[in-house]
């Protein structure tokens, strides 16, 4: 090393650095002798002042997405971003790619619901190809966690147009299909005594086409092989005329039913059909509306904004109809005017609307009481009865008669009891 430094062709030696005592001194080469000027550590930079970093997103494999991120602004209003979670990571890339999930049987509750959600923000139950599927992971494991109410009042369009998602809902608790005009011989009636709404308790099917024909399809599992509705509490069949004496018949089979609207139907003596729902359904007939079918169900579980995708889907397609009314004013403009002849009801059928305008049913708390005040109950009914119309027929008589006396009966057998 001394060679070096007498030496004129000496490599250009840097400073050098000694510490002792827990300081650091400069060596200075051309003195040969040791600075005393004690140096003070300078504050390290990771970058230089001119370094900028630029986020760039891999576009063939992540679709050009910024969500693995989280941007926020400091005090000063600078932009910082920060790195989600791996939980959240890998919930975001199941939630894209859930159609080709196996099962999520076995998978905790809570996993599910965060799993769910994920999709739906994603539309992946609105997809026509791989919607069903990935919505059928999720029913067959969690059942009735994915939608408990579903209520499809007036949203037929809804129903022919995602009939087989609708059908893969477990373990439903009440359905809404009111003013549907299914028919009695619609896919979904069928599904609906199978095993799988087996859980069913409300059922409200008003106005929908039904017949005598469409409730003995509908309640042949119950009244053969004891399955299917066998758990239906209330069940509204309001509104359809083709329902006659003989579909009530059908219904008897519901051993647990509580609630029962047949208004609007086509049964031709109410009378007996009174008489037969209270004797062998236990069934009291209610002089004013229940509550119970007021029709205010809203649906609930997981798929609550699923469904309401699948109404907004349907709503889109249906809008260019709505350029109609431009020719309707135009018509209405050059005066012609579309024709609005109301159809002419007969006095008979005005008769018979007016018979089974209210025929609704519930089951007493107390199915049993005393036969004195029955009896009282009914007397004054007769009096009242007769002078109001001091002029009836002696054929409604007769009918009244007829079925005070067969309540009479009804009750002196629960009395004995």
């Amino acid at each position: 090393m001394s060679c070096y430094l007498h030496t004129e062709n000496s490599p250009d030696m840097e400073s050098v650095y000694i510490q002792e005592n827990g300081q650091l001194y400069r060596l200075n080469p051309a003195s040969g002798g040791v600075n005393d000027h004690i140096l003070k550590p300078k504050p390290s930079r990771l970058f230089s002042k001119g370094f900028s970093v630029e986020l760039c997103m891999n576009k063939e494999n992540d679709n050009g997405r910024t969500d693995h991120f989280i941007f926020t602004y400091t005090k000063e209003g600078n932009l910082r971003y920060s790195a989600k979670s791996l939980f959240s990571l890998v919930l975001s890339y199941i939630a894209d790619n859930i159609h080709h999930v196996d099962s999520l049987i076995g998978f905790p509750e809570q996993i599910g619901e965060k799993l769910f959600h994920a999709a739906d923000a994603r539309q992946k139950f609105t997809e026509p190809r791989t919607g069903l599927r990935a919505l059928q992971k999720f029913t067959d494991a969690y059942g009735s966690l994915v939608l408990q109410i579903l209520c499809l009042k007036d949203r037929y369009l809804v129903i022919s147009e995602k009939l087989e998602e609708i059908k893969s809902f477990r373990d439903l608790t009440c359905l809404d299909l009111s003013c549907c005009k299914l028919g009695d011989d619609h896919e979904l009636l069928e599904h609906i005594t199978k095993e799988t709404l087996s859980s069913l308790i409300r059922l409200l099917l008003k106005d929908n086409c039904l017949s005598d024909a469409g409730l003995r399809k509908m309640t042949a599992p119950v009244r053969v092989m004891k399955r299917g509705l066998e758990n239906l509490s209330v069940l509204d069949l309001s509104c359809n005329p083709r329902i006659t004496n003989k579909g009530v018949g059908f219904l008897l089979s519901f051993k647990k039913l509580n609630y029962l609207d047949l208004s609007g139907s086509g049964i031709e003596d109410p009378m007996a059909a009174i008489q037969r729902i209270q004797i062998q359904i236990g069934l009291s007939y209610s002089e004013v509306p229940l509550k119970e079918f007021d029709h205010n169900c809203k649906t609930e579980g997981w798929a609550e904004h699923t469904v309401l995708q699948w109404q907004h889907i349907v709503q889109e397609r249906i809008k260019p109809q709505r350029n109609l009314k431009s020719r309707a004013a135009a018509q209405h403009f050059y005066g012609k005017r579309a024709r609005t002849e109301e159809p002419c009801a007969s006095p008979l059928e005005r008769g018979h609307r007016k018979s089974c305008e209210n025929l609704q049913f519930y089951k007493r708390r107390a199915q049993v009481c005393s036969l004195p005040l029955l009896k009282n109950k009914i007397e004054d009914n007769e009096e009242l009865q007769n002078k109001r119309t001091p002029s009836a027929e002696p054929k409604e008589q007769s009918l009244k008669t007829k079925h005070l006396g067969l309540l009479m009966e009804d009750w002196d057998l629960l009395n004995s009891y």
